[in-house]
């Protein structure tokens, strides 16, 4: 009668173990950590042992098997495949990372049958796009990434971003993403609220979003918007990369709107100090400055004197002797020392005097060098024709020969 029992016992024993198959999902204990960087684990109600690897613990990169698991841990695994019986260390090989990616395509899956996003980190840039972790692998290719062109793609790396789901097969372990897709409803929706608010003549402030040749554009928020390359500065800038950075956050002054082409001018010079503020400080009567001749005229030369300021030494100011013309003895780019005879800020003039500062020639007659700023009118056709001696002043011929142009037309 005992024996009997003993044997329905053993029966009943043997008919609650499972039998394994791969594929199986199945719990296991770990038993022991080996230094084969692997966990031994029984496998419950079945009386076999498994391995996992380190490799299969997580879809994260495991750098010590120690801080993912410890004995007597629970886990869920899935079986890979059966070892032989030959191998010491169980009957099974186990997988964790493989049930938890199991589930993340299946939640991936679930997001885009609702038509749902996906948020994910970008870990890596390769050739022809961003490499994200979703939990699993995907992949976003240059095209998909924004709605303009980048040049270097690294600028995303370690970015979490949200995702559009393009194409999902677990099967192949391909997922591919855009964030193009995020970008222009953003993009959409931002630009509504700016176009209706935004008008020319408010100063804003914004992020440098990417440069080219001939400007730069500033993100106001989710639109971008261009400073031409000459409203970077009032100093000369050859390409915006020379005074600019990407990201850098700059205020800016709305030039023109135009929603209908949805584009957006801006200045960043207009918003700092204009070169002519406190010029008559700058340059009070008597100052020697030093400046750049900027161009000549047959009536005198323009010398920059401050980015942006340009005074006027008149012919009669360049020299204590004779000249024909200015480019007798300057030249364009040749740098010089000025004297400021007069300062107009409202029409913003300088005249400037170069031979001022020059001693003159014994026996000389200053006031009479190129006639010196005291001619006479000259006759032409029985009209008179001013010789325009104010230009001294830094005033210009268009100027002193309005009125007499217009006795001329009569």
């Amino acid at each position: 009668m005992a024996e009997n029992e003993n044997n329905n016992a053993m029966l009943e024993a043997l008919d609650s173990i499972k039998t394994v198959n791969v594929g199986d999902v199945v719990k296991g204990r770990v038993l022991q950590i080996d230094d084969d960087r692997q966990a031994i684990v029984g496998i419950e109600d079945s009386g076999v042992e498994g391995v996992v690897p380190a490799n299969q613990l997580s879809t994260k990169p495991v750098d010590n098997i120690n801080d993912v698991v410890k004995v007597g841990d629970e886990l869920d695994l899935v079986v890979i495949s059966k070892i032989g019986s030959d191998k010491e260390n169980g009957s099974y090989l186990l997988s964790h990372r493989r049930l938890e990616a199991m589930k993340v395509w299946n939640e991936i899956q679930k997001k885009f049958d609702d038509g749902e996003t996906i948020t994910a980190t970008v870990t890596q840039a390769v050739k022809g796009g961003l490499v994200v972790d979703a939990g699993v692998r995907g992949f976003v290719p240059a095209s998909m990434i924004t709605d303009h062109y980048v040049e270097d793609l690294n600028q995303f790396k370690g970015e979490e971003l949200e995702f559009k789901i393009i194409e999902i097969e677990p099967s192949e372990n391909r997922l591919i993403l855009s964030h193009k897709e995020i970008v222009q409803a953003q993009h959409e929706e931002a630009a509504k609220k700016i176009f209706s608010e935004l008008a020319a003549g408010d100063v804003v402030e914004g992020k440098v979003a990417r440069m080219t040749n001939f400007g730069a554009f500033i993100d106001l928020g989710g639109v971008d918007g261009l400073v031409h390359v000459s409203e970077i500065s009032y100093d000369h800038v050859d390409k915006p990369a020379d005074v600019l950075e990407v990201g850098q956050e700059v205020k800016v002054k709305v030039l023109n709107v135009d929603p209908e082409r949805e584009r957006i001018s801006l200045s960043i010079k207009q918003t700092l100090p204009g070169p002519w503020d406190d010029i008559e400080e700058k340059a009070a009567v008597g100052t020697v400055l030093t400046g750049t001749v900027k161009r000549l005229t047959s009536f005198g030369a323009f010398v920059e004197v401050f980015p942006g300021v340009e005074g006027l030494v008149h012919i009669s100011q360049i020299s204590h002797k004779h000249i024909a013309t200015p480019a007798d003895v300057l030249e364009a780019g040749q740098e010089v020392k000025v004297k400021v005879l007069n300062v107009d800020p409202e029409r913003q003039r300088l005249g400037l005097s170069i031979k001022a500062l020059e001693e003159a020639p014994a026996g000389s007659d200053n006031n009479n060098n190129n006639n010196g700023g005291s001619r006479r009118p000259r006759r032409r056709n029985n009209n008179y024709i001013a010789d325009a001696p104010e230009e001294e002043s830094g005033f210009n011929l268009g100027d002193l020969l309005g009125d007499q142009l217009k006795n001329f037309d009569k």
